[in-house]
């Protein structure tokens, strides 16, 4: 997957946290896709076989990567959490940093060098972007906490007009409709 349509795909998820439960279905679900992932890379890895020298390198970079973005993205979305979808980015950039390595190994000299550090350059930027998304994820949610709690205490403020009944049923009402 494309690191732009992950990132839609993060965004998506990370919309979607709130009270989010595993369910039987998304274990089973996780379950399967792990599976079918460890399936499919043994099928790749036989056909990598065949290969040989830097051809085959890259094809078993390139069957592992494709085996650690499905299970990273299984594991994310079940577990359906920040922390995951940030720790399955990484691991996605780990995986795509060993398949441009082997492919960098059929070149040599400063060709090698260059493909070398434009590899890890990618990892490095793609890393950087996984942090920085989850810390933007976080300023929203504290921003969105921050506004809940200011229209709560204005609220409250309002309730302060009334008395007795009224005034405990205001401040029910506003406990309710700010999750206080």
């Amino acid at each position: 997957m494309k690191p732009t349509v992950f990132c839609s795909v993060l965004s998506l998820a990370l919309y979607s946290l709130a009270a989010h439960a595993a369910t039987p279905e998304s274990k089973a679900l996780y379950d399967q896709t792990r599976a079918a992932a460890a399936a499919q890379y043994k099928a790749d890895h036989a056909q990598c076989r065949t290969l040989a020298g830097n051809a085959r390198d890259v094809c078993e970079a390139e069957a592992k990567a494709r085996q650690v973005r499905a299970e990273e993205d299984a594991g994310a979305q079940y577990k359906n959490t920040l922390d995951a979808y940030t720790k399955a980015r990484m691991r996605i950039a780990s995986a795509n940093y060993d398949l441009d390595r082997a492919k960098c190994g059929a070149l040599g000299g400063n060709d090698k060098d260059v493909c070398l550090a434009q590899a890890k350059a990618t990892r490095v930027a793609a890393e950087a972007d996984a942090k920085a998304d989850e810390k933007a994820f976080e300023a929203r949610q504290d921003a969105r906490d921050d506004k809940r709690t200011a229209q709560y205490k204005v609220a409250l403020e309002k309730c302060d007009a009334f008395a007795g009944a009224v005034k405990d049923n205001c401040v029910s009402t506003a406990k309710a409709q700010y999750g206080k």
